[in-house]
């Protein structure tokens, strides 16, 4: 047993979204029809956002990258649970393992920031319109898009790091789809507390700061909105920010659900909580990317008008 338990494991077996092969092909198929619209849904909107010159503006360049950080998100892991599914092939590589989770964690923790640097763009579109091309300049807009982009790539490389750097012996059964990191972290043979610790530090970083901006921007903005004296006006703005928040309240929902909760180890009579974080996984890695397009074009003439032109090759009138 001693001898066993020194033995460092090389890689790691995923145990799945179910045990039973039926509910596996039903999974399999929800989730190819979710990744291929929105990969579908995304890159229309990529494209919009650059060939349509009514969209050259700072919203629709935080939301190009909205969608493009999404698609990546998304190919990082569902590529691999599908193959994962059909294959019956369970294991992963600890270096595969790492890249995986290195990716996820770095496009998770950059669309938090995105979300906020979106949410100051309404702001200062709504309470600010006279000074908005001063302010949103497209050299800002440049390095608040590469800000986000890089603070996510460096918090996740400190955390992957950190995470793999522990032993992991024995036990390398990961309760997730994925190589999520706090599934990762409950096998490690070794003090996390370290892990712990930045992982606090890192929701403080990266969902409690956006949110509080996100969170003043919008009392600002609803009090401007209370004070127009146009009904059309209020309509437009009401309009305008409906989207986001709605993608806010989406992402930060199921992300606070998974990431903002005391971690713990896995423990008799869990089961059930494991599976449910591992749907909640699934909706915020796979549902909510594909959403934000939808819920984008449904609510914006202008996304809708691109979008349509794009689709099926028309002028715009």
């Amino acid at each position: 047993m001693d001898k066993y338990n020194k033995t460092f494991v090389s890689e790691f077996i995923l145990q799945g979204l179910s045990d039973h092969p039926k509910l596996e092909m039903i999974y399999f198929a929800l989730i190819l029809v979710m990744y291929l619209v929105l990969l579908l849904g995304n890159s229309v909107l990529i494209i919009a956002s650059i060939f349509d010159s009514r969209l050259h503006t700072p919203m629709y360049f935080f939301l190009g990258n909205l969608s493009f950080l999404d698609i990546c998100y998304t190919s990082a892991a569902i590529p691999s649970t599908l193959v994962t599914i059909i294959s019956k092939k369970r294991s992963i590589s600890f270096y595969g393992c790492a890249v995986q989770m290195f990716l996820v964690f770095a496009m998770g923790s950059t669309e938090c920031f995105l979300l906020g640097m979106m949410a100051f763009d309404h702001y200062v579109a709504i309470c600010n319109p006279l000074r908005y091309p001063i302010i949103m300049s497209k050299v800002v807009c440049v390095l608040m898009a590469f800000s986000s982009w890089s603070s996510g790539v460096i918090n996740s490389i400190i955390q992957t790091a950190l995470a793999m750097r522990l032993p992991y012996c024995g036990n390398n059964i990961i309760n997730h789809f994925g190589c999520e990191i706090l599934a990762v972290l409950k096998l490690a043979c070794a003090d996390i507390s370290l892990n712990v610790a930045t992982m606090l530090v890192s929701n403080i970083t990266f969902l409690v700061l956006p949110l509080l901006i996100i969170f003043f921007s919008y009392i600002f903005i609803l009090y401007t909105i209370l004070r127009m004296k146009s009904a059309t006006g209020r309509c437009k703005a009401f309009s305008t920010c409906s989207s986001h928040l709605t993608v806010v309240i989406i992402f930060y929902g199921t992300v606070f659900f998974m990431y903002a909760k005391p971690m713990s180890q896995d423990q008799p009579g869990k089961d059930k909580f494991q599976t449910l974080d591992k749907f909640m996984s699934l909706f915020y890695g796979a549902m909510t990317p594909m959403l934000n397009p939808i819920i984008y074009s449904l609510r914006n003439k202008d996304v809708k008008a691109a979008m349509k032109y794009l689709l099926t090759c028309k002028s715009i009138q």
